[in-house]
Parts: structure tokens; sequence; C-alpha cells
């Protein structure tokens, strides 16, 4: 085989890869894109095969609680109607443990589940130990005070003896672990045995200790096997399919996850719902901006400025009122009837006039706003931390003089952040399956399209330049022609012999 011939088999052979090559970017870049979303739909359903269910049942993520306490700095001049001054303590870490139980799947596409929380001190991370001392308001106090505003004198007096004869303040002076776990007062025995159904604790009293080593409640949400456009959604809580905590259908509804997944293929037109027990309503939190994650594509989504505003700002929120200033929601109906209001920490995007009655408080959006990182492609959180603030309305009340001259103000009493962020192997496995492994499918499709496209230009292009050859040969042929007749004369000239008698002359130079 001549080496014209040969070149023309490899040109040939290279055509066919090529166009194999293109064939099969062209089928990849119609075919890929249906085979992600076919592996991330399979992966992110609450199903035992599924790649993430795991991390649904046991969440993999180390969460860690941090607790700040508004310390009050001068309890006595407040009783004498003076604003009231208070010093931030903290933060108390906890590590924070959750798991599934009572894991039970239904006929109609949803599993109902048990989540339990528990808390372990950390005093490596935590400024201060559970032993420290605080000053704050004494909540069943001023509490009880408030409920007892527009009844008789008479009760009001009532309750004044009572508070003194058990030695009950408008301010304690107790320690981390007994504000957050529960203490013993002689007044949560009397209000129980008079008025059994005022309080839902019978024991001691803790702003934490009924999250700790409990649930938040049945919830039944859809797990996306049969039915995906509800993946993830809250179908029941406690077997409701909305609360009655609030005075407007809207503000009852329960909608979107129980906040620890959601439906994948994000967009930034998306919205995070998700329903809180906590704060005994639904929340809903709006697209920021995008940014990555240990090299992972996340979409930041974090609190509008309506979220906690008054029903005058924001008409939709009219359900949660009585209100007081925006920016602040209150959950009285849903804490046994206590004035107490839930907040962005320092009153943060609220009405300046909250944070100003208070000293000491300092609102600014790097250390009190939310946010949570979302994988947009599953709907995964990758890196979290939210947020709130708990105060209580507090004022002077006639007839109950434990509360002396108080003026009416949202004293802050403390604000917590709740955070994690994905680590170690469950990190590496979710970035190598939902990550990686889609992209190496979506970019080898163009690279094999593009690969295709130069094999195929490779014939083309040796077909040209042999045309191109074969043109200028005979183009210098034909003007050459005369030249080549004079050429060949003369060098016939030169082999024949002379004649006889002809005289030959010496060439000089």
């Amino acid at each position: 085989m001549g080496s014209r011939a040969r070149a023309r088999w490899a040109a040939a052979v290279l055509g066919f890869a090529g166009l194999l090559c293109a064939v099969l970017g062209a089928v990849m870049i119609v075919v890929v894109p249906t085979l992600i979303k076919q592996q991330v739909l399979k992966n992110v359903r609450i199903d035992p095969n599924s790649l993430s269910f795991n991390m649904w049942k046991e969440i993999p993520v180390p969460f860690y609680l941090s607790v700040y306490f508004f310390d009050v700095v001068n309890p006595d001049a407040v009783l004498l109607g003076q604003k009231p001054q208070v010093r931030e303590r903290g933060p108390y870490v906890y590590r924070e443990f959750r798991h599934k139980s009572n894991i039970t799947f239904n006929d109609n596409d949803t599993v109902s589940f048990l989540e339990y929380r528990s808390f372990q001190f950390q005093p490596d991370k935590s400024h201060g130990l559970e032993s420290d001392y605080i000053v704050m308001p004494n909540i069943l106090v001023l509490a009880a005070a408030m409920m007892m505003e527009d009844k008789p004198m008479s009760l009001k007096l009532i309750m004044t003896l009572a508070f003194s004869t058990l030695g009950e303040r408008a301010f304690m002076n107790r320690t981390i672990g007994e504000i957050m776990w529960g203490y013993e007062d002689p007044l949560i025995h009397l209000i129980n045995k008079y008025l059994p159904n005022m309080l839902p604790f019978k024991g001691k009293f803790g702003l934490f200790a009924e999250l700790n080593n409990s649930d938040s409640g049945i919830f039944t949400v859809f797990t996306g096997v049969k039915d995906f456009s509800r993946i993830h959604l809250v179908d029941k809580w406690n077997g409701l399919s909305k609360v009655n905590f609030w005075h407007s259908d809207q503000c009852n509804m329960i909608n979107g996850t129980s906040g620890q997944m959601w439906a994948p293929f994000m967009t930034p037109e998306t919205s995070l719902e998700f329903y809180s027990p906590e704060a005994c309503r639904s929340m809903k939190l709006i697209y920021k901006e995008s940014g990555t994650f240990q090299g992972i594509p996340t979409y930041r989504f974090v609190a509008p400025s309506t979220l906690f505003a008054n029903g005058s700002v924001y008409p939709p929120n009219e359900g949660f009122c009585p209100c007081l200033e925006s920016g602040i929601q209150n959950v009285s109906t849903c804490r046994f009837n206590a004035p107490l209001f839930l907040s962005h920490p320092h009153f943060y995007n609220a009405d300046p006039m909250l944070a100003e009655a208070v000293l000491g408080l300092h609102p600014n959006q790097e250390e009190h706003s939310l946010f949570l990182d979302i994988h947009p492609v599953t709907g995964i959180p990758m890196n979290c931390s939210v947020k709130l603030q708990l105060s209580l309305y507090i004022k002077a009340i006639k007839g109950i003089g434990q509360t002396g001259k108080i003026q009416p103000v949202v004293l802050p009493l403390v604000w917590f952040e709740e955070s994690g962020a994905m680590e170690g192997k469950p990190l590496k496995t979710f970035y190598t399956q939902l990550v990686l492994m889609p992209n190496v499918l979506h970019y080898a499709q163009y690279v094999l399209l593009a690969l295709g496209c130069i094999l195929l230009l490779i014939p083309i292009i040796y077909q040209l330049r042999s045309q191109e050859k074969c043109y200028l040969f005979w183009s210098s042929s034909k003007k050459g022609s005369k030249d080549k007749e004079a050429i060949q004369a003369y060098s016939e000239s030169l082999m024949t012999p002379a004649p006889k008698g002809t005289v030959l002359q010496e060439a000089r130079l």
C-alpha cells in the first residue's frame, strides 16, 4: 500500500471516529440532563434505597445551639421607671443531636415520624459556664401580672400577697443552667393547683426545658416516590392540616417542608418555606445570592424584611396580631398567653424604637441575620445559621406591687443560633455522587461533541489539501512546457557528435 493510500485510509478512519464521537455527544446532550434528573430524584426522595435517606433519618451534620443571654444591669432602676440596660453574655454552646423514630410509611405516599433532640454543653466552645449567674426578668411573675391587667382589683391584691408570701420578685438572679433547663418555683405549684390548665408544664420551668430530650411533634411529609411534585412537603403536623393559634386562615396554614430538605432543581425564583413548631407558624425565606461551599454550588436564602413585620406594614401578617412595633411577632397565643415576642437578635430589621428603648443593643446584619445555603440541584442544606430572639413585654400593672413603676418596654431575654455545616465523609460522598459525577457527565457530552467535530475536519482538510497540490502540479506543467522543450533540445545537441572538419575552440574564462 502506497503512502498516499495509507493517508487516505487514515483520514477515512478519523472521519468515521469523528462522526461517531459527534453522534455520541449529540445523543448525550439530549440524554444526560434526563439521566442527571433521574439520578437526583432517586437519591433525594424519602426512600430507604436512596442516598439521602440515612442523612434524613440520622442527620450527620454536627448542629450547635449557641445561646446569648441579656443580663439586666439595672433591675432596681427599671422598677423605678428608668430605661433598662442589658449586657450580652455568651455564647453558651450546646451540641445538638437529632434522630428520627417511629418512622411509618403510609399508603398515600407520605411518611410519619417523630424527631427527638438532645443537647450537650460544650465548655470549650462557650464563653462561660452553666453555673454563671445572671439577672433576668421573672417571666412567671411578670407574665402573670400582665394576664391580670384587666381583672378586678381584689384579685390583683390577692396576687400581690401571694407573690410576697412566696418571695417572688420582678427580677431574678439564677444560673444559666437553671434558666435553660428549668428550676423549681413554688409559683408553678400554686398555679397548677388552682389553675390546672393554665401552664403546659407541671414541674420545672426553663426556656429550653421543653426541647431537651423531647420531640417536636408528629410530622407527616410526602416522600416524593410516587408524586415528585410534593416531595418533602408537610401533609400534617400532629394530625392537623392547619393550626389554630392565629386569627386568619393564611397565618394558620402549614406550608412548605419540615425544615430539613426541600425540592430539588431550584432557581433564583424559588423560595424556602417550612413549618416551625417552636415559632408555631410557617416561615418563608427568599433567594439572595449564589455561592459555593467546599466546592459545592449553593443558593443563599435569607429572611425577607416582612418576616416579622406587623399588619400595618405587611397586611398578610395581620393574623399574627395584636401587634406592637413592626419587626416583632406576638407568640403569646402559643406560649401559655405570656406576652412573649419573636424577632431577629437585637431587634435587627425591626422598628428602631425597639432597640432605642433598651440600652446595650446593637443590631447589625452581619451578626444578627439568618441564612441557609442550599445545594440547588438536590435541595439539601450545606450550611445554615438560624438566629432568633425571644423577648418579654413588661410594664407596671396597677394593683400588683411587684411591677413597681416599670415603663412599657419589650425587653430581650435571650437570642440563639442554630448552626450546622456538612463535613467529613457525608460531604465527600455527597460531592462525589451528586456533584462530581453529574458534572463529569455534563462536560463529557460537550467534549465528545467537540472531539467529533475536530476528527471530522481532519479528512476534509486532507481532501482539500490534496486537491490543492494536484491543481498546482498541473498548472505548473502547462506554464513550463516551452522551457522543457528547449532544455531537451539543448541536451540532445550535446549528445550529437560534431561534423568532420569543424574546428573546436577552447573556452577561456
